[in-house]
């Protein structure tokens, strides 16, 4: 046999060898992994099969008592909860709101744009944004007191999405996704300056002192006058590509303006001149449990005490000193919203759909509880998931918002349910709380009111 096999490749060389062991190997059984096949979205949805990975321990839910101090009954609502000097820890509200009232503010959410600024309230007007470029104020009886669109001339309705808001006294700072800073007019809606931002005007502004502050294209920080809208100053991060629509707002504590950009940097800058104090970063993914591996910040800074607790969407969520931005703890749980800090603990909403419970001093997990996930139950569907907005401390509850259409309100010492609202629409903004009265925006562009 030896001998044929050497004529036959004598004869006919290499091409007969090739076939002779290609047919061979045909005899072969294929081997393929055994064991049971899962979905790889079956994690999302079934806890017993999110093992806990070497070295990591899974902390059973546990009540723990909590001070929220008392209810606040705030008048306004004016920015975003990570400047402590602006956020209500504890606004009052009733255990079980109603549906007051429902105006239209504009377009609403669509496959190509999404409403991504949160209301504001002020001297008894709640200032929204729509998906597009309109502004609208709406009295606290649900009348519209004025709408403006703030497309610019040489662009079209349609083409930017996106920003942010802020008031302070008689004015309202209104950024939008055409890469805009507007100063209205908060009687009349009348413009008082706008400033080019020369990228995305996505991020949501900030005022504090003679300055506003805002994070424009993801990797850019301004700081603008609020009298006239000249640039006072601009800082810089390392850009990236993966960003979710809204940039974080800054927050201002003591002398330190603080940004964080897409690509998870954080950055800590004096804020008179812009001068940086302190460069950091949360970066990283849940190990075998993230959702995805975008490092956006998307759980903008909130700063409270000495630290600043910020997270991204991949499973990572860190308190930082606030003196020199170094890393007090980091947790293995991502945040998609900005966490709410009251009595020693933090509430967030995590990348994987929870609503958390974590201890500020050291980021352990006191518990958790599923929030809304996927939109659609059958395994080959599962693509779409529910929005989660919030939390919000108030009235003695933590209260998410979903676009599933559900205002849920839940015990904060142990995460149990204690009552739901059905939100018409569904929501896409984060709850605001002013005059013990509940402000969401739903999916189809409703401002709706609870008390």
């Amino acid at each position: 046999m030896i001998q044929s096999l050497k004529s036959g490749v004598q004869a006919f060389g290499l091409p007969l060898l090739a076939g002779i062991l290609f047919l061979s190997g045909c005899n072969e059984r294929e081997t393929y992994l055994p064991g049971p096949r899962e979905d790889v979205r079956a994690v999302l949805q079934n806890p017993a099969l999110a093992a806990p990975l070497p070295g990591e321990s899974v902390t059973a839910n546990v009540s723990r008592a909590i001070s929220l101090g008392a209810a606040t009954n705030n008048a306004n609502w004016t920015a975003a909860v990570g400047n402590p000097a602006t956020r209500t820890s504890h606004p009052a509200l009733a255990a079980t709101p109603k549906l007051l009232w429902s105006a239209d503010i504009g377009a609403g959410d669509s496959r190509r744009y999404r409403i991504t600024a949160d209301p504001v309230v002020s001297q008894g007007r709640i200032f929204t944004l729509d998906s597009g470029a309109q502004v609208t104020a709406t009295s606290t009886s649900g009348q519209t007191l004025w709408t403006r669109d703030l497309t610019p001339a040489s662009d079209r309705q349609g083409q930017g999405s996106g920003g942010g808001l802020a008031v302070d006294g008689d004015t309202l700072y209104v950024s939008i996704g055409y890469g805009i800073l507007a100063a209205l007019d908060v009687t009349t809606g009348g413009t008082r300056w706008t400033q080019e931002l020369e990228a995305s005007g996505s991020g949501t502004p900030m005022v504090s002192g003679d300055l506003v502050y805002l994070t424009a294209g993801d990797d850019t920080g301004w700081a603008v006058n609020k009298t006239n809208g000249r640039v006072a100053w601009q800082t810089s991060g390392t850009p990236s590509i993966n960003n979710v629509l809204g940039a974080p707002a800054p927050i201002i504590a003591g002398q330190v303006a603080i940004f964080a950009y897409g690509s998870g940097e954080v950055q800590g800058v004096f804020r008179r001149g812009g001068l940086d104090r302190w460069n950091t970063a949360v970066v990283g993914k849940r190990p075998g449990r993230a959702l995805s591996s975008i490092s956006d910040v998307t759980g903008a800074p909130v700063a409270s005490g000495d630290r600043v607790f910020v997270g991204n969407q991949s499973g990572r969520l860190a308190a930082l000193s606030l003196a020199n931005g170094m890393p007090i703890w980091t947790a293995r749980e991502g945040a998609i919203t900005p966490v709410w800090p009251i009595g020693g603990s933090i509430f967030a909403i995590s990348d994987l759909n929870e609503l958390l419970r974590l201890d500020a001093s050291d980021g352990s997990r006191i518990w958790g509880v599923p929030l809304p996930n996927f939109v659609k139950d059958r395994p080959r569907r599962q693509s779409e998931i529910f929005g989660n907005h919030g939390p919000v401390v108030a009235g003695g509850r933590v209260r998410v918002a979903s676009s599933d259409g559900v205002l849920r309100s839940y015990d904060p010492t142990n995460g149990v349910l204690t009552g739901t609202v059905e939100i018409p629409g569904g929501a896409t903004t984060a709850p605001v709380v002013a005059g013990r009265t509940l402000y969401v925006v739903s999916r189809k562009g409703k401002l709706l009111a609870f008390r």
